[in-house]
């Protein structure tokens, strides 16, 4: 229903170029995102809603999901419906399910793989560890991030158990099928310095557009879902730590507090812990049904709090506003990210006038070197039909993708400090300044666009001083 409002997100046009660059990896991500972005947008081009849908549908397969592990954690349909309605409201689901990003698919898979090993924990036939091992040699390929999920378990069933399942081969099996199938986007990592260690420590230090103070990230714990479902995924988590029938899974309660203090100790983002709510919202359904059944007023309290999770939440992680009226409300505030969808053809079109205003005789030259990632994808989204060339940039895999020729020049320049321009070139003026024209607060609002030429020595020379990583 508003798949298409707004526009596209800035990764989302980051992730449509990097699968014009297909390879086993990326600085910043493995290839299973910009795979998928490859596919929809071969097959259904510039459609934004066609872009969205796998995410949608990743959303809906978490849901399904969280509801299957309520039921192997002792819930009745109650429960089981319960579980999935609240993982269906919560803030998190609302927002990756809009949009084509690893954090979507991170999701699934991370949900997926607790499904999985609920079952075997609970005494399914030890070959589905090769299920697992399978499941999660894929998740690698699309986000490392979910190495922490299988080390934390693994270190859960170290302290609580059932050390048995350590013994087991079929369980070690499993490992090495996640090995075999990692092992392409491993030895592309290795090959290339390990970049993502490098991004880690970056995005630790804060330089990624959605990265919180470290004090925030226990606080928003309590937003990610929904603050009314807290009274959900709480007792969950500790019902996972005390019930004598969770007690062949206590290892997954053991998982979330060492990630927990991983994270916020490594300046881990708050969305990392996301991937295990499924599970502990999956938990503390049966205690909210068993509620619901002692109380004759408590179906009431839940439908409301469910109603008010799903009203708060879409109106800020879901584009349900007017864009026009955008800038006067907190959306942006509370949601990053709905910034990061507007205004991205005004940029283009300022930016192509920047280019108008270039002689004939060097537009031919001219090429468009931008500051980061959104900016670059923005650029070879619009830019064509506006007459641009494709985009150059420092940031992220931009960066292994090539400077401008040594041919060419001028500069439009988007983004950047003039300081640092006046090191790069020798001729630097002020073309022109973005606005979205919705008074929109977000990263691109207010940047400057240059002219620049005489670059101070060949592109190859130059180019490791644009490098970003972030």
């Amino acid at each position: 229903m508003f798949s298409g409002r707004y526009g596209p997100h800035r990764d989302e046009l980051y992730f449509v170029t990097a699968g014009q660059h297909l390879a086993w990896g990326y600085v910043d991500q493995p290839a299973f995102t910009p795979l998928v972005a490859r596919v929809v947008s071969t097959l259904f081009g510039d459609a934004l809603v066609a872009w969205r849908f796998p995410s949608a549908l990743a959303a809906g397969a978490v849901v399904l999901l969280t509801g299957l592990i309520a039921r192997r954690l002792g819930g009745d349909r109650s429960a089981q419906l319960l579980a999935g309605s609240a993982m269906a409201v919560s803030a998190f689901l609302l927002i990756v399910g809009h949009m084509l990003s690893t954090a979507t698919f991170d999701l699934l898979f991370w949900t997926l793989i607790s499904f999985l090993v609920v079952r075997q924990l609970q005494g399914a036939d030890p070959r589905g560890w090769l299920l697992v091992g399978l499941v999660t040699g894929i998740a690698l390929h699309n986000k490392t991030l979910i190495a922490a999920l299988i080390a934390a378990l693994l270190l859960g069933l170290l302290a609580v158990g059932p050390r048995s399942v350590l013994r087991s081969g079929w369980l070690w099996a499993g490992a090495g099928i996640a090995a075999l199938v990692w092992l392409p986007n491993l030895a592309w990592q290795a090959s290339n310095g390990w970049p993502q260690l490098s991004l880690a420590r970056a995005i630790a230090d804060g330089s990624s557009g959605s990265s919180q103070p470290w004090w925030l990230f226990l606080p928003m714990q309590l937003v990610l879902i929904s603050p009314v479902l807290v009274a959900m995924w709480v007792p969950g988590l500790v019902r996972m730590w005390r019930a004598v029938e969770l007690r062949p899974v206590r290892c997954f309660a053991v998982a979330y507090v060492v990630l927990a203090v991983v994270f916020l100790v490594t300046g881990g983002k708050p969305y990392y812990l996301a991937g295990l709510f499924p599970v502990l919202l999956a938990a503390g359904a049966p205690l909210v049904v068993d509620w619901l059944r002692r109380r004759s007023d408590a179906r009431a309290w839940v439908s409301g709090g469910l109603g008010l999770s799903l009203l708060f939440n879409a109106v800020l992680m879901l584009p349900v506003l007017p864009v026009r009226v955008l800038a006067d409300t907190p959306v942006v505030d509370v949601n990053y990210d709905a910034g990061e969808t507007v205004g991205w053809p005004a940029f283009a079109d300022t930016v192509a006038g920047v280019f108008a205003g270039v002689s004939r005789a060097e537009q031919t030259r001219t090429v468009v070197v931008t500051e980061n990632y959104g900016q670059a994808g923005a650029i070879d989204r619009y830019g064509p039909e506006r007459g641009l060339s494709k985009a150059y940039s420092g940031h992220n895999a931009y960066f292994d993708w090539g400077p401008p020729p040594d041919t060419s020049g001028p500069f439009v320049v988007i983004g950047f400090d003039e300081d640092f321009l006046r090191t790069v070139f020798a001729d630097v003026s002020a073309a022109a300044t973005i606005d979205n024209g919705v008074g929109v607060d977000n990263d691109e609002q207010g940047t400057p666009v240059w002219i620049t030429r005489d670059p101070r020595g060949p592109w190859a020379a130059i180019w490791p001083s644009f490098r970003r990583l972030g």
